[in-house]
Formats: structure tokens, sequence, C-alpha cells
């Protein structure tokens, strides 16, 4: 698939720097990394062709040499194309969108017909460029960072979420866990590098101690089984097996993917010759789909996707190498006739379920396939109103009480520690969740980037838990704005009683 890739450099490398200085650095100083994940390990927009791989042809980064000129070698060493945008005005307004809009009207009518056009801005000016594309039958990718609007968001046919990419193409991981209980207490963790470098040595160890091509399937087995920090889901930080051994330099051993993978020595292996798989993929994929079936039979409770992931992963090695094609593990799901199983993905990570045998409680109020709506006690007539800002904003449908709680957890953290958004955020869900309460962390970075976007400073003695809680409303009022809700008094009011716990 031909793809066209154009980076609105100050609009996604500012809202990086409110949430985290060093993600925003990640982005501007590491374009190769992010690239990478994005050809490599980034699914498709709906539509697109079963079979089609991604090709970005094109690379135009926009920035403003006057300000981020230090950044311009390393998008260079990307291979992108850049374009200065430098300040017009005395507010520092340049003309990065008149370009970007131009650029992508010149290349929809070029002769090598883009299928697919990438965009990387959260500015909603460019709503009507992407219903322009959609109307000649091209496909959208969109990164925005913050909140983008809702005609924004539905005008493109692939969000890419906020979240993936700052934990799978900057490489800033955290470990989630499902269970609602704390973790327990394990040993420091290897490095990042420290776990890439062991689980590369052991592939090489592997291929010297064997007397013929080695399985890339039973090695990424091995490596989950032998190497501490590698877990199914992230891969070190590189998302998928391949991914890992694609950027490694394994010369003079060659990586072949045909036929479910090996890796060998030309020098001391027989070339392998080209075979059909043992196992069809139909057969494979039967097998999958017996084995989630007969794990959430199994269980007392809903069964984290996490886990099924790892287990799909240590069985059956050549369909989650690429998740049978598709590319990621929630798409292989969604594509397996799993009933009378459900898969909530409100949750955090996403949790399979039998609604006869399971009850499936949402987190903090989320709507989840087959829950039902919360009961908020006598905050119940907020209900409706809360339900339509949830819908439109994506603000977590939250009780009132579930709100001043975290209010209150997240006041006690910033009076005993500096605030650091994963750090801050993983702390207040674990200790909500000690509380019995189920919270996703998701639904906790909304809160805190909310906060961060709006302008709010952590650390200057405005920490407490009503000033947050009245910032949070405010954020919370501005999205509804931009929404073209009317905010009138009864639903300031409204708001207000449901975020902060009473009327303004």
């Amino acid at each position: 698939m031909k793809s066209a890739l154009f980076v609105d450099f100050d609009n996604v490398y500012s809202g990086l720097r409110k949430l985290d200085p060093a993600m925003a650095d990640q982005f501007a100083q590491k374009p190769q990394r992010w690239m990478q994940w994005l050809v490599a390990s980034l699914g498709l927009p709906e539509h697109s062709p079963e079979s089609a791989r991604r090709r970005v042809l094109v690379r135009r980064c926009y920035l403003n040499p006057q300000v981020y000129q230090r950044f311009r070698p390393s998008f260079n060493l990307a291979g992108f194309e850049i374009i200065d945008c430098p300040s017009l005005t005395s507010e520092g307004k340049t003309s990065t969108d008149i370009h970007m809009v131009l650029d992508i009207i010149d290349l929809l009518q070029h002769e090598a017909h883009y299928d697919e056009f990438i965009v990387f801005s959260a500015d909603a000016d460019f709503t009507p460029v992407l219903r322009k594309l959609r109307r000649w039958d091209r496909r959208t990718t969109v990164l925005a960072i913050g909140f983008p609007s809702a005609a924004y968001r539905a005008s493109a046919d692939l969000l890419i979420d906020q979240d993936l990419f700052v934990r799978d193409a900057l490489g800033f991981r955290e470990e989630e866990s499902g269970a609602s209980e704390p973790a327990p207490v394990a040993a420091p963790a290897l490095a990042t590098a420290d776990i890439v470098r062991a689980a590369r040595e052991l592939i090489r160890r592997k291929v010297e101690e064997s007397v013929g091509p080695v399985s890339l399937s039973h090695l990424a087995s091995t490596i989950l089984r032998d190497v501490e920090g590698v877990d199914a889901t992230s891969w070190a930080g590189f998302g998928s097996f391949r991914q890992l051994v694609d950027e490694a330099r394994f010369a003079p051993l060659v990586v072949s993917w045909e036929g479910g993978g090996v890796i060998f020595d030309p020098a001391r292996h027989a070339k392998p010759e080209p075979a059909a798989r043992k196992v069809k993929v139909e057969d494979e994929v039967n097998d999958v789909t017996r084995l989630i079936r007969t794990e959430v039979e199994a269980s007392a409770q809903p069964v984290p996707c996490a886990r099924i992931a790892q287990l799909i992963t240590s069985r059956h090695g050549a369909i989650a190498k690429d998740w049978n094609g598709l590319g990621s593990f929630r798409k292989m799901v969604e594509g397996l006739n799993l009933a009378p199983i459900k898969v909530d993905w409100a949750g955090a990570g996403g949790r399979m379920y039998d609604p006869a045998r399971h009850r499936l409680t949402a987190p903090n109020g989320a709507k989840t396939n087959g829950s039902a709506m919360p009961d908020w006690g006598k905050d119940a007539d907020l209900l409706p109103i809360a339900s339509q800002i949830h819908d439109v904003t994506n603000a977590p449908l939250w009780s009132p009480a579930d709100y001043q709680n975290l209010f209150r957890m997240l006041a006690e953290d910033l009076a005993a520690q500096p605030f650091d958004l994963a750090e801050t955020g993983k702390r207040v869900r674990d200790r909500i969740r000690a509380q019995g309460r189920p919270i996703n962390r998701q639904n906790v970075n909304w809160i805190l980037q909310g906060l961060l976007f709006r302008g709010h400073v952590f650390g200057r003695g405005e920490d407490d838990s009503t000033t947050l809680a009245r910032k949070c409303a405010d954020n919370i009022k501005s999205l509804c704005l931009r929404e073209q809700m009317v905010i009138d008094s009864v639903v300031d009011a409204a708001i207000m009683r449901w975020i902060v716990g009473g009327s303004d």
C-alpha cells in the first residue's frame, strides 16, 4: 500500500512536551525508531486489502526552523523532506497547515496514486481534507496528541492511539496488570537495552548450538520463557517478535520468514528448502480458537487478554509473529468465531468472558458489552448528561463519588511525591484498586493529560483535590463547547456536581 506521511512537527512536539519533555525529545531525536514501528507494526486502516503492506513513499516534516532547527539532522537521517515553516506573525503563527493541505491535494492527484495519507497533527483544521480524501476513496491515518475533536476523529479511517504510540513507537513502556490486587514485589527489572541484548544473544547461541536451521517460533517461545523482562504484548518495546529480530544485525546469519520462519548460518547449515507448513493455517487458527475457549471455560472469572496472547505466543508462535497476517492481537481475535465468548476491550488490556457464567463489572462505570449501566444512587439524575458528555468527549463515565475519591488520592500522592505522568498515574491507579474499586490506567491518564493540556503545573501549591477537580471540570466544559454542546446554567451545574461534588 503506497503511503504518504505528513508531520506537523510543532503540533506533535508541543503536545508531547505538555505530557513529558522526554517523550517529545524521543519523538524529535529518534524518528527512525517510530518510523520503523509505523511501517512494520501499526495496523492498516479499515477496508485496506488484506495482504497489503505499508510503504511510506513520501515523508515530509513541516517545522519552524527558528525554534526547532536542532532536530533537523534527525529527520534528515530518517529520510524526511523538511519543509521550513518559519513564524509569520509576532504570535508565532506559521504556514504549516496551508503547506500541508496544498501538498496533500497535490499528491491526491499524483500519478503514483497514493492509497494512504498519514497526518501527524491534532489540528482540527485538517478535518475537511480528511473528508475530501475519503470522497476520493483514499485511506487516512491520523496521530493526534491531546484531545482531537469528535469530527476530526470520525473523519479518519484509523486514529493512532496516543498511548500506543508513546508506549510502542517511542519506547515509553509500562507494565500494565489486569489484576485488581497490588502486584507482588519483584527484583529490579533489567534495562530495556540489556533485555534486548540478552534476547538476541540467546538467538545467536541457539543457532551456534544447532546442527540445522532454527525455528523462529521456537525461539520466540524460548525467549519468553528464559529472558526476564520480555512479554508477548511488548517484546521489549518492539511491539512484536518479528520486529525485534528484523531490527537486529545477525549477519552472517540469515533470517527467513517463509513457512513459519527460520534463522540459519549459511556456512554450516544447508539452505532450507521452501515447503508447505506442516499444519495448515486453517487448522492452526482452529487450534487457537479452541485454546481460547478452553481457557475461558476453565476460569471462574473473565480472563485477561494479555494471558491469552501469551498462551498463543508460546504454543502457536507462527500465528503470533504477525497475528495471522492481521498485525495485531485484537484484529486477529475480532476475526475469530468465539461465540458465546465475548471480549470487553474497555478494561485494562481487555478481558474475555462468557456472559452466561461471568459477571462483567464495568471499570468505574465504563460501558462494556453485556454490562448494565452503573448504579449512581442519589446521583442517578446526573447519569443522562454524564453519558452524553462521555460519548462526545471520552471523559470517564465515573460516578461523582469515584471522581472525588480519585482527586483525593491524586492530591495525597502529589503531597508525598513529585509528579511524573507515568509513575503518578500508576500509583494512583494501584491505590484505588487496593480499595476494591475497578479502574483502568487509560482513564486515569485521561484525567492527568487533561490537566496538563489545560495548563496546570504540578508542584506549585495548587495540587489540592478541589483545585484539581475544578480544573478537570473546566477541561470537560471546554471539550463540550468545542463539540458544539450547549453549556447553559443547568448543564454547567451538573458538570460541577458530577466532577467536583457540588455546585459552582
